[in-house]
């Protein structure tokens, strides 16, 4: 093995002999008895020595050639801007994918940005970004048209094995590339207005594989996982069936959020799927999800009603409260908890730990999977049934009928009826 010259000799000690020994160079010195002034002393000229011949070492080495230089890539990267890709537009030039990739790509992570953070939908570009460059990164933007979308979406089916519903999705935020490279004078608009001659893929009529709608959940599978949810977690699970809400508002919801001036609380939430449309969220709270959420209001008006940090305490009070061990015997309370966490526990609940609770549960306990999200499905069908698809919308926030067509799920039971008198 090589020499380390830069690890300096250590001070150790001989068990045999009591001294204190040093290997220096290969030799095993021994220095006086360990411990001793003596030895200490020449254990510092020891280690000046080791200092002068490590110098001397590698002054003999030769120097090794120093690495061709490189270009510098980040420097290369900042230089494609819009702006300069608009002067190399006029100028004649052809544009690559790459290079609009890259200017585009950037121009997404500043735009889809929710409470200074990047949100999904740039990530979902990035995936469909990232597939093209993989295929067309020195293909010229002029000579992308519908036929090279075409078989870039076929690619899609075979390489990726992406949903029907998914690929239109993403063929539309490639057509959104090149339509705000158009706004930006760096293409041509003919370029995007080809493309989107292309049709998406239609139900039954392509390769790519289907998937299931989003079902409203039962409530009788609702009530059977509630018996086994945290209690936190059992009265989020409450809350949003009763209130017709999305996960993430009521991840969201704080006190200082809620009017609580009238006998129906309304719930206005600070950050929603549609703000950045300017359009207000409102959400009523009526008597029975209000007795559900009262005890969760008591808290300084700026914090979040659900907290995970929470949940934890009351199950370790749950725990405490059910241990039949006595406290003189076994880990005494507090002793067997890890002090720092690889996983901390954050200050709210958010939508994936609200759903990864429910599946934890659900696997467990044997009851069949479902999502938080599937629960306004069921309070949208249920209140659709009741009062007409006018007061679905209005209850959801939904700006037309047809979207909460979506979520309110016709009444079979009322076709039924129907069909028995007149069919």
């Amino acid at each position: 093995m090589p020499r380390h010259f830069h690890r300096p000799p250590k001070y150790r000690f001989h068990k045999s002999t009591k001294q204190a020994v040093v290997s220096f160079f290969g030799e095993t010195l021994y220095i006086g008895p360990y411990g001793s002034q003596k030895s200490h002393q020449r254990y510092q000229k020891l280690l000046a020595e080791w200092e002068r011949r490590r110098h001397e070492e590698l002054a003999k080495k030769p120097t090794p050639p120093s690495p061709p230089c490189k270009p510098d890539l980040q420097r290369i990267a900042e230089s494609v801007t819009a702006a300069s890709l608009r002067e190399k537009a006029k100028a004649g030039a052809p544009i690559s994918i790459s290079e609009l990739i890259l200017v585009y790509r950037r121009h997404t992570h500043e735009y889809y940005r929710k409470r200074g953070k990047v949100t999904r939908e740039a990530g979902m570009i990035d995936d469909v970004l990232r597939f093209l460059r993989r295929h067309h990164a020195a293909t010229m933007v002029k000579d992308f048209g519908p036929v090279t979308l075409d078989e870039l979406r076929d690619k899609m089916i075979d390489e990726l094995d992406w949903s029907r519903g998914h690929i239109n999705k993403q063929v539309n935020r490639l057509r959104g590339m090149f339509k705000w490279a158009a706004t930006k004078e760096i293409t041509d608009p003919s370029v995007s207005n080809a493309l989107r001659e292309l049709p998406g893929l239609k139900k039954g009529r392509s390769r790519a594989r289907e998937t299931t709608p989003v079902q409203p959940v039962d409530d009788q599978i609702i009530d059977e996982t509630l018996k086994h949810l945290p209690n936190v977690v059992a009265d989020m699970v409450r809350i949003q069936r009763l209130t017709s809400a999305r996960p993430g508002e009521i991840c969201s919801m704080s006190p200082s959020d809620i009017d609580r001036s009238g006998d129906v609380w309304i719930y206005r939430p600070a950050e929603h799927k549609t703000e950045h449309f300017e359009k207000d969220r409102i959400i009523a709270i009526g008597p029975r999800a209000q007795a559900v959420l009262k005890p969760y209001l008591n808290r300084p008006a700026d914090e979040f009603c659900f907290s995970p940090s929470e949940s934890e305490l009351r199950r370790r009070e749950s725990a405490r409260q059910k241990r039949r061990t006595p406290l003189s015997c076994g880990n005494r309370e507090g002793t067997n908890r890890v002090a720092h966490k690889r996983r901390p526990l954050g200050e709210r609940y958010m939508t994936s730990s609200y759903r990864r609770a429910i599946h934890r549960v659900c696997e467990k306990q044997g009851i069949e999977k479902w999502s938080p999200n599937r629960i306004r499905h069921t309070a949208s069908t249920e209140i659709r049934k009741l009062f007409g698809i006018d007061a679905a919308r209005a209850v959801d926030g939904h700006g037309s009928t047809s979207t909460t067509e979506i979520y309110a799920e016709l009444d079979l039971e009322n076709a039924v009826e129907v069909m028995r008198q007149v069919g």
